[in-house]
Parts: structure tokens; C-alpha cells; sequence
């Protein structure tokens, strides 16, 4: 497990070069969350003279952060085994290494997914027990919210990988939303036993039959994450992906739509303004950037993984969801779920079940 943090003020370890409006959406984002989190500091990865004079245009930040000079960043398009081989010196790398150094409590980088997935497993190492590593997300749905993973750590995933999901959404389930019991699903193309591929199939049985510390209900379709059907969504992370990046467009074209109709005519701009509290009301519930952040789950560290494009609103919801995982001590909680898990399975679990694709990253 990656070092204990020294006492003292919650440390934020910032890839600040990470992303498609770095670095000046990553000192929007730390502004807003010095103001969240009076406590917290920030250690910045990154160009320092870039860096310096974002900074000193910010009240208050200098207080609050310290630069660590980076000189070379990783690309949104690079492959993640070219990331890791020529990653040392870039700022991604910099930021999980005060991670695992014990510098910092937590990282938090919007930059590419598949090489923050790889470079995290290399420094922080998986929990004992846990195979593949996974991304959850938190869903807005009809009921509240839903934990989503995979939604992009891994390209195929194994029965014994979607169990060990289930376990781990389960618990950050707990942890994030207080459940005490959180209902558990795998997506699937229909709810029916004997639809899905032999991996969700196999999973599913697994699930049923070991008995484990959670409340599984089958399987549940597409439409389900978003009315909420359960509490946490288990899905391989192409699947996952494709899931979320498909509900953040859906959720921008209904917001064209709507803007679009109550320009139409002075009537609707009419009836536009006197419903203006619950269009406020629903433009916040479907801004992506309030939910901003996927967690790498199993591993020895805590890394939040914020949208590429987001803006500083967005990236400050990043941070306030790894200085959360932080507080509620995810890691240990997680891993202790994982080993108890783990006992079952080895008595239960089938000897041989189909082969995945591989993994995304080396």
C-alpha cells in the first residue's frame, strides 16, 4: 500500500497539465475547491512558469499550493505502454508518484484515461486480490444517483473481474452515498437468465451462489442506470464507456432542444422566463460537471480521474470527490472488503471460465 501521508492538512497531488483546457481549467478548478475545502493543499505538477503566472492571478491560491516543476506531459492521444515507458518526467507521472511516496493523500488528473490507468497500476500497485483495477462513476438517475463501473479501465473483462467490481462498487456505494445494503446489477442486453455473453452469465452465477456480503438482483438493461433501478451498475469498461459518453450527449442535446423551443417565439420566451427557478433547477441536475469524476477502484491510492474537457467547475467536483474517498479512508475499506470477499470466492468460484480480451494499456 502506497505510504501513509504525513499529518497534517489533507494534500490534493494535482496533474495540472492534464487535459484538453490545462492548465487554466485545472487553477479554475483548485480556486473553487480552496474555497470548499479551507484545510486542503495542493501539490501542482507541471510547467512552473505557466503555472506561477495562472496562480498569481488567483486570491488566495499561493497560500495553498506548491509548485512541482514537470517538464514534459502526456498526451490525450498517446498510447498508454508509449506513456509509461517515456512517463517519468511528465506531470501525470509526478502527481501519483506523491501518492505513492506519501506526499500526498490523493490524485486528481483530467488527462488521458488509458495512461493514468496504466501509470497508476505501475506505482500504486492493485490490492491484494483484485486482478483488474476499474473506473466508477457516480450516475445521476431518477432516484438520486448510481455507482457505474467499469466505465473505461478495461476493454474485456472475466466473470471472476465483473464479481470483483461488484464488491468494490458495492462498497463505494457505501462510502460515497450511505447505503447500507446498495442493490447490485450487471447490464446486460435483457434481464432474462439466459441473455448476455458467457463472461456476464458466469459472473451472474458467481454472484448467486457464493453468498457474498451483497444484495444482487440480476441483471438490468441500459435504460435502468438512468431510472435507477439499483444502486450500482457492474459492466465491462467498453460497454461502460460508451454508456456514459452516450448519456452525456443525450443529456446535451435535450438541452439544445429545450433552448432551442423557448427562443421559438415570444410566448415561449414569455413562459421561459416565468419557469425560470425550475429551469435553473433542471440545468443543474443535468450539468455533467456536478458529477464530475471517475474513481480508479482497487488499488493501494486513491486517483480521481476528471473529464478531459471539463472546465474549472468541473475539475473542482473532481477534487471534492477525491478529498472525500480520502476522508472516508476508501482504500482500506475496500481492501478489506476485497480479502473477505476473496475467502468465499476461492471456495465457490468456478476452476475455468472463458478468456477476455485484453486490457486496456500495456
Amino acid at each position: 500500500m502506497a505510504d501513509a501521508p504525513k499529518s497534517g492538512p489533507l494534500v490534493v497531488s494535482i496533474d495540472a497539465m492534464g487535459g484538453d483546457n490545462a492548465p487554466g481549467a485545472v487553477i479554475d478548478g483548485i480556486a473553487i475547491a480552496r474555497v470548499r475545502h479551507p484545510g486542503a493543499r495542493f501539490l501542482l505538477h507541471g510547467r512552473q512558469n505557466e503555472l506561477e503566472q495562472l496562480i498569481a492571478g488567483k486570491a488566495g491560491l499561493v497560500e495553498v499550493v506548491e509548485i512541482r516543476p514537470a517538464a514534459d506531459v502526456v498526451g490525450m492521444d498517446d498510447k498508454p505502454s508509449q506513456a509509461l515507458r517515456r512517463g517519468r518526467e511528465t506531470s501525470m507521472w509526478r502527481a501519483i508518484q506523491s501518492v505513492k511516496d506519501g506526499e500526498a493523500a490523493t490524485a486528481v488528473s483530467a488527462g488521458n484515461t488509458g495512461a493514468l490507468m496504466a501509470m497508476a497500476k505501475f506505482q500504486l500497485r492493485p490490492l491484494d486480490g483484485i486482478q483488474r483495477p476499474a473506473i466508477a462513476a457516480l450516475w445521476p438517475t431518477m432516484r438520486g444517483q448510481t455507482v457505474v463501473l467499469d466505465v473505461g479501465a478495461n476493454v474485456g473483462s472475466e466473470a471472476r473481474h465483473l464479481v470483483d467490481f461488484a464488491v468494490m462498487g458495492a462498497a463505494f456505494a457505501r462510502i460515497v452515498l450511505g447505503m447500507k445494503t446498495p442493490l447490485v446489477a450487471l447490464l446486460n442486453i435483457g434481464t432474462e437468465e439466459v441473455k448476455g455473453n458467457e463472461h456476464v452469465k458466469l459472473a451472474a452465477q458467481m454472484l448467486r451462489d457464493a453468498n457474498l456480503p451483497i444484495q444482487f438482483e440480476g441483471f438490468v438493461e441500459g435504460d435502468d442506470i438512468s431510472a435507477g433501478t439499483v444502486d450500482v451498475v457492474v459492466t465491462d469498461g467498453f460497454s461502460g464507456n460508451i454508456a456514459l459518453k452516450s448519456a452525456e450527449g443525450a443529456a446535451r442535446l435535450v438541452a439544445y432542444y429545450l433552448q432551442t423551443a423557448l427562443k421559438r417565439s415570444w410566448v415561449s420566451m414569455l413562459g421561459a422566463a416565468i419557469a425560470s427557478g425550475a429551469f435553473k433547477v433542471l440545468r443543474a441536475k443535468m450539468d455533467p460537471r456536478t458529477s464530475n469524476g471517475g474513481v480508479f477502484l482497487g488499488l493501494n491510492g486513491t486517483v480521481v480521474k476528471s473529464h478531459g474537457g471539463t472546465d474549472g467547475l468541473g475539475f473542482a467536483s473532481a477534487i471534492d470527490l477525491a478529498i472525500e474517498m480520502t476522508r472516508q479512508d476508501m482504500t482500506n475499506r475496500i481492501a478489506a472488503d476485497i480479502a473477505g470477499v476473496a475467502a468465499i470466492l476461492s471456495r465457490t468460484a468456478p476452476a475455468v471460465e472463458p478468456q477476455a480480451e485484453a486490457p486496456v494499456g500495456p
